[in-house]
């Protein structure tokens, strides 16, 4: 048994706030009160106070590389930088080599994440081989376990396809997400076009490419029905796109990353390479416009794209290197510090969109605090300051390395387990 005392709980789900005791037995939670008399049998004690306890964090958007490119990442060294995080639940995409558009590989990679600590599950592709031409047979895969569909890094251009993958998507139940970013547009991507680009010497990769795409796939979701995904969110017409649709109804949600809600582009002509993803970052009117988004609820949900590449990779020109950087090891505290201590969010809101809301787009048991609930918790010193760069993942690539930030991950709690603490670190 575990028995954590004297934290202050947050459960997003429910709005319950206020000091108490959780004692878990097991992978449940089996009473949350004040003043928990510790059982007699072997129970373990943790002094949370002065801490915040809340759900572990579910992050619906990360790239772990494997099967392909495991000198990036690979399912286990992944899944601990996710639980140094706080994330206790993750969602691989399905630009591997090979891909997961098969029963076989996706079944691989499955067996592979229960060998983890926290929860990992994964997308399968849309099309056979990601490429956009042919889907892939989604009913099987949904039986050998995909949580849901996305050709996620590849754009799907065919609309008649899109269409189908939709309504085949519904009919299954399950959330599909697209890569917003008409290529068509597209000189340079990974670099806003605009001063970033000009800075550069490259034609870059306009807003209207991400904008056209997202007008297209909301009035689609609206006449199918589908349960979407507008992934890493970039622009202010995609956020009012969005604004206006979800206004019409439908089953839409949209997801922002950390790093579109604290950078802009002239970080990325400040890092370079370091910097660059797709979409790219754009202008602080669009930073603030996601901002906006997420306190008002357009945008329901915070993913990290933790995508890892090599120093190597990185080392190479703008025009060269790849796009995307780390996530999971910061995106707790940027969030403390651009949206909580900034004033756009209570830590309520925030934990809404870091475990309640994900959870809800996957229908899973996670992303909440209850008695005979998943005892799936994050314990956080939002006052601690954090300082990034000792990271559990095998790739370093990020901007924020040696920023000074708050919100510590102190501990993490995946099935009643002890998965990740400051203290053993």
């Amino acid at each position: 048994m575990l028995l954590i005392r004297n934290g202050y709980l947050i459960d997003p789900k429910s709005g319950r706030e206020g000091k108490c005791d959780i004692l878990v037995e097991g992978e449940r939670i089996r009473k949350i009160a004040k003043n928990i008399v510790p059982p007699k049998e072997n129970c373990r004690i943790v002094d949370a106070e002065g801490l915040l306890v809340g759900p572990g964090l579910v992050d619906v958007h990360v790239h772990f590389r494997d099967p392909g490119f495991p000198e990036k990442e690979d399912i286990g060294s992944g899944s601990r930088a996710a639980a140094k995080g706080g994330f206790t639940t993750v969602v691989m995409m399905g630009n591997t080599k090979p891909p997961l558009d098969n029963r076989d590989t996706l079944k691989a990679v499955l067996e592979k994440g229960k060998n983890t600590d926290i929860h990992v599950l994964s997308c399968a592709n849309v099309t056979i081989g990601m490429q956009g031409r042919e889907l892939t047979p989604m009913e099987e895969l949904v039986e050998t376990g995909a949580a849901g569909f996305t050709d996620d890094g590849i754009p799907l251009m065919d609309e008649k396809l899109v269409r189908q993958a939709m309504e085949r998507a519904a009919a299954l139940d399950m959330p599909i997400s697209f890569h917003e970013e008409d290529p068509g547009l597209i000189s340079e991507n990974g670099i806003n076009r605009g001063r970033a680009s000009e800075h550069y010497g490259i034609g870059g990769s306009p807003r209207e490419a991400e904008s056209r795409l997202v007008e297209r796939d909301l009035q689609l979701a609206l006449e199918t029905g589908a349960h979407i995904n507008i992934q890493h969110i970039s622009t202010r017409e995609a956020v009012e796109l969005v604004r206006k649709a979800r206004k019409k109804g439908g089953n839409i949600h949209a997801e922002a990353t950390p790093h579109h809600f604290s950078l802009t582009e002239e970080d990325a002509i400040r890092y370079g390479a370091l910097a660059k993803m797709n979409p790219p970052l754009r202008e602080e009117a669009d930073r603030l416009a996601i901002i906006q988004g997420l306190a008002d609820g357009t945008i329901d949900l915070i993913a990290t794209d933790h995508a890892p590449h090599t120093a190597e990779e990185k080392a190479r020109s703008i025009i060269k290197a790849p796009s995307g950087i780390i996530g999971l090891e910061t995106a707790l505290p940027l969030a403390v510090t651009f949206l909580v201590q900034a004033g756009y969010l209570t830590l309520c809101q925030l934990l809404r969109l870091m475990s309640t809301n994900p959870a809800g787009l996957y229908h899973l048991d996670a992303g909440y605090v209850a008695e005979n609930g998943p005892a799936d918790l994050v314990l956080i010193d939002t006052a601690a300051e954090v300082i990034p760069g000792n990271y559990v993942s095998r790739s370093s690539n990020s901007p924020f390395t040696g920023w000074h930030l708050y919100g510590k991950v102190v501990m993490t709690i995946s099935s009643g387990k002890i998965v990740y603490s400051e203290d053993t670190q």
